[in-house]
């Protein structure tokens, strides 16, 4: 598991976070799975063939690691949505 200290402090659901963590190691197959059902359920491009390099992908990663909702990780500040992206898309990729 690991630690993204927020740049700035995110308001959702009224709890303030400050970081997320982000327990990508245990994440299942079952979980990749159910995250790409949601992902195509909820109307995102399709056809996007690498979905590791799609930033919505990624996010809805991040948020079932983060154990949050997607909407709080489409909240964060650029700065923020960029890096835990960015580290999803590893971890993707350096497991895959």
């Amino acid at each position: 598991m690991s630690i993204h200290k927020l740049s700035k402090p995110v308001t959702f659901e009224d709890v303030e976070y400050t970081e997320l963590n982000l327990d990508f190691e245990n994440l299942t197959g079952g979980d990749i799975a159910s995250i790409e059902t949601q992902y195509n359920a909820e109307g995102n491009d399709q056809t996007v063939f690498v979905k590791e390099n799609s930033k919505t992908f990624l996010a809805y990663v991040v948020a079932r690691a983060a154990k949050v909702p997607v909407q709080l990780i489409f909240a964060l500040k650029a700065y923020d949505f960029v890096r835990v992206t960015n580290k999803a898309r590893n971890f993707l990729l350096i497991t895959g």
